[in-house]
């Protein structure tokens, strides 16, 4: 089995990754090495696989959002396009940006089967392609945490939401479950000079991030529970293969290694695994927050 899932792997991987093209613009020389690394990162694996498995936990945060019918919203780090699609459906104008275009080519597939109107476009959260005030409602639901300057995304994302627009972001905190999660992976694919994205997560970050632009900011810790009809091993087998950053770090590791990281991160989803009779359902914690552009 284990030799079932190498081979998938280094087809996961491939040698194509290292074509990847930069997009349009090149990045500052200081940032292009890890904003290259991240793409990479989460290039690897199919993260639309894993998402399935959060689509009530997202239809719910959309639900206490209340976006107007037709408003313009832009789903930011919008992996395989959950949330845009969401809003597509209830009526929403959407739109959605990755840096990976794997998952933004998934993103516009599963639009067009469903003929939604929803665009998708390979772009970086840390240099939006529109104009000022483009956008009704700038959202993201775990996605821009990651960008690697939060100063800059914050800034990015507040430019293209218009003045009494909505912004709504969900972060994992820094004490979740799923926090833990990236920290048992973090020492293998967390690039130099990354900034912990946990810190999305924190109130106090928060309020300095977005400051003064804008008002009526309101932050709650809700739980997020995420729920699979498998056992804790399969859990696991899944994110190995399907979601970047773990993908990545099995890649990285001799075969003794990757026995280590398995069992760290088996004995970790059944440490919190609330169900039985070979499920896995785990409570997790992100801080919602939901503002007026100012």
């Amino acid at each position: 089995m284990e030799l079932q899932e190498e081979r998938l792997i280094a087809e996961i991987l491939g040698e194509s990754h290292a074509r990847i093209p930069f997009p349009r613009g090149p990045w500052p020389l200081e940032v292009a090495p890890l904003k290259s690394r991240l793409r990479r990162i989460w290039n690897a694996g199919d993260y639309d696989r894993l998402s399935h498995y959060m689509q009530i936990e997202a239809e719910s945060f959309y639900r206490r959002l209340a976006v107007p019918p037709g408003a313009r919203l832009l789903d930011v780090a919008c992996g395989s396009g959950q949330l845009a699609l969401i809003a597509a459906r209830n009526g929403a104008n959407a739109t959605g940006i990755d840096i990976a275009e794997n998952l933004v080519e998934r993103a516009r597939e599963r639009a067009r089967v469903e003929g939604l109107n929803a665009n998708f476009q390979e772009a970086d959260a840390e240099g939006l392609p529109f104009d000022d005030g483009s956008f009704d409602v700038v959202a993201s639901l775990a996605g821009v945490m990651f960008a690697p300057r939060p100063a800059v995304a914050a800034e990015e994302l507040l430019r293209v939401c218009r003045r009494g627009g909505m912004l709504a972001l969900a972060n994992w905190t820094p004490q979740s479950f799923t926090a833990k999660l990236f920290r048992a992976i973090s020492n293998f694919v967390a690039p130099s000079g990354m900034r912990d994205p946990l810190l999305w997560g924190d109130e106090q970050e928060v309020h300095n991030l977005f400051g003064s632009g804008v008002a009526n900011l309101r932050l709650n810790r809700r739980n997020a529970v995420l729920s699979f009809p498998f056992p804790p091993s399969e859990v696991v087998r899944l994110f190995r293969l399907y979601h970047g950053p773990t993908n990545r770090a099995f890649a990285s590791l001799d075969r003794a290694g990757r026995l280590r990281l398995q069992i760290e991160m088996e004995e970790l989803w059944s440490a919190y695994n609330v169900a039985q009779g070979g499920f896995t359902k785990v409570d997790a914690e992100w801080l919602e927050l939901a503002a007026t552009r100012a």
